[in-house]
């Protein structure tokens, strides 16, 4: 709005910006008395003396009125200033309320000025901003509302939003978009068959109730409070053990609604999903482990999950695992439930995990190995040193027999055989060998002492024989034919009786030595046998677990 005085200055109104006239050349306020005396060639001055202007405003134009001109004669009438007070009345009363437009009309009925005056100046000075910012704040009202008041009025009481009934209620089934983030992925367990995970898990879906035009943003960052207000779809893992939420050192939840009533929902859970696995070829396994998003009560006719196009699961940069590499290739897909209740949703996706054998390796195959070739030490101890090769026998047994049960701690009792139950059962059976080397050997290396005191056992028995029969040998004196019977009668030209020939020492040497060579000869087929048949084994068992069975799951 402008406003002109005498000396042609003009002062734009402003929201905040009160309105400022110049002092010096304002015009007087020239009553009607006044112009009666003043002759009528005259014009009026201002107070600097310089001639009056009249004064032209806006609402006085607006309202109809003619903008006063200059020099005012003597010769108006009272009645045309009234005119023109009615005309700055009705230029200040359009937009004002009824108790603001009473006050403006009563003061200026009160004050016998017109525009241009001093008076009505200080008058506008007065009134017009408190009418610029009634008419300012009255547009804001109408059309920026407070977030408070539009979250109630979008989802609250006064909304009509109920969030016990589902988007789209009584009509086509709900589309939720869902993706996960992997921010940890470990500690899979054999025993219990289950591994841990930390998630984000993120909804997508639409709920038209939802949908606004009066907030100016696209999108509103809502507290996680809010969710109580609004409907959630029912999700839940069905091979879930044990979750937990995050709630330091606030609740870890993200809510985000956009213009045309889509709602984003994320979440941080830690898991413990069941995973059954195949350990036929531990630890040279690879596990695939799944995790299914099901629904719980809405059946397929009320909700459907699916997994985003692009990126539906995400894994942290640096992810790594203890014992397995997970490979990059998730395998997305369907696993809808059918009960008796009816058909729900469900959604999976699988993690291929591949062993690290470094640990078995160094913790079970290398040690069972170093003690079965320290078994093969007894071959090249003397025979003779009984006590040595006993003791290195049994420590080798026992060291397997704990290296095996360690093996098998902690791994859950299958009823097949793994692989490293191969590995341990062949590798005691190697030491357990070693240990029945010596006893066999030592059982031949003796057999020419039992093969001597047998000879003396047969002498005796022969001996005794023969006293019981009466027959002693006199060939020496030639009485052998004297010698009676047991029925009284003499034997005559009887046979002397056969008496069989000590040993010579040398006989004896030659024996001992002939039974001592065989024995040697089994520990130096032994030397080369037990290696040998081993290497066989560790061929046949690591091309067998680490080639073909490892390309058969690959295929699979």
């Amino acid at each position: 709005m402008v406003v002109t005085t005498q000396t042609s200055q003009s002062v734009r109104l402003s929201r905040g910006q009160p309105l400022a006239l110049a002092r010096n050349g304002t015009g007087s306020c020239l009553s009607a008395e006044r112009r009666k005396g003043r002759s009528s060639g005259h014009s009026s001055t201002g107070d600097g003396g310089a001639p009056a202007k009249g004064f032209t405003s806006d609402a006085a134009t607006r309202s109809g009125g003619a903008p006063i001109a200059e020099g005012a004669h003597e010769s108006d009438s009272s009645a045309g200033a009234e005119s023109r007070r009615g005309d700055a009345l009705r230029s200040f009363t359009l937009s004002t309320s009824d108790q603001r437009r009473t006050d403006v009309s009563s003061r200026l009925r009160s004050d016998k000025c017109v525009p241009g005056s001093q008076s009505f100046t200080k008058l506008n000075y007065d009134l017009w901003p408190r009418v610029v910012d009634a008419k300012e704040h009255d547009s804001r009202s109408s059309s920026n509302m407070s977030p408070s008041d539009f979250l109630d009025s979008l989802m609250g009481r006064t909304s009509g939003y109920d969030a016990r009934i589902r988007p789209n209620f009584k009509g086509p089934p709900v589309n939720v978009t869902c993706n996960i983030f992997i921010n940890s992925f470990g500690s899979i367990a054999e025993t219990t068959m289950d591994y841990r995970v930390n998630i984000f898990l993120r909804q997508k879906w639409n709920d038209p109730r939802l949908a606004y035009s009066k907030y100016p943003d696209s999108s509103l960052d809502l507290d996680p409070s809010m969710l109580d207000s609004i409907w959630k779809p029912d999700l839940f893992f069905a091979n879930e053990k044990g979750a937990n939420f995050h709630d330091v050192t606030t609740d870890n939840k993200l809510l985000r609604i956009f213009k045309d009533g889509t709602v984003l929902y994320s979440i941080r859970l830690t898991l413990i999903l069941s995973c059954p696995m195949d350990l036929k070829n531990f630890p040279m396994d690879t596990q695939t482990c799944t995790m299914q998003l099901e629904s719980f009560g809405y059946t397929m006719n009320d909700l459907v999950f699916e997994w985003l196009e692009n990126g539906a699961v995400q894994v942290s940069d640096g992810l790594t695992l203890p014992q397995f590499i997970m490979r990059e290739e998730k395998e997305l897909g369907y696993c809808t439930k059918h009960y008796n209740t009816g058909k729900f949703t469900c959604i999976e996706v699988k993690f291929h995990l591949e062993r690290q054998m470094g640990y078995y390796l160094i913790q079970m195959y290398i040690p069972s190995l170093l003690i079965v070739i320290l078994s093969w030490v007894s071959f090249w101890i003397n025979m003779d040193a009984a006590p040595a090769r006993v003791a290195l026998g049994i420590t080798t047994v026992l060291t397997m027999t704990t290296q095996s049960s360690g093996s098998r701690a902690s791994l859950p009792k299958v009823s097949y055989v793994k692989a490293i139950d191969i590995w341990m059962a062949v590798c005691l059976l190697f030491v357990f060998a070693a240990l029945l080397e010596y006893a066999g050997v030592n059982f031949v290396s003796r057999q020419q002492k039992e093969f001597l005191r047998l000879r003396r056992r047969q002498r005796k028995n022969q001996k005794d024989e023969d006293m019981r029969e009466g027959r002693f040998s006199f060939a020496g004196y030639n009485m052998s034919q004297c010698l009676p019977t047991k029925d009284g009668s003499a034997v005559k030209n009887a046979a002397p009786a056969p008496n069989p020939q000590p040993l010579v020492p040398k006989d004896i040497d030659t024996m001992k030595k002939k039974f001592v060579d065989r024995a040697k000869r089994i520990d130096t087929i032994s030397r080369a046998a037990f290696p040998l048949a081993f290497l066989i084994f560790n061929i046949f068992y690591w091309v067998t677990y680490k080639i073909i069975r490892h390309e058969d799951i690959h295929q699979k």
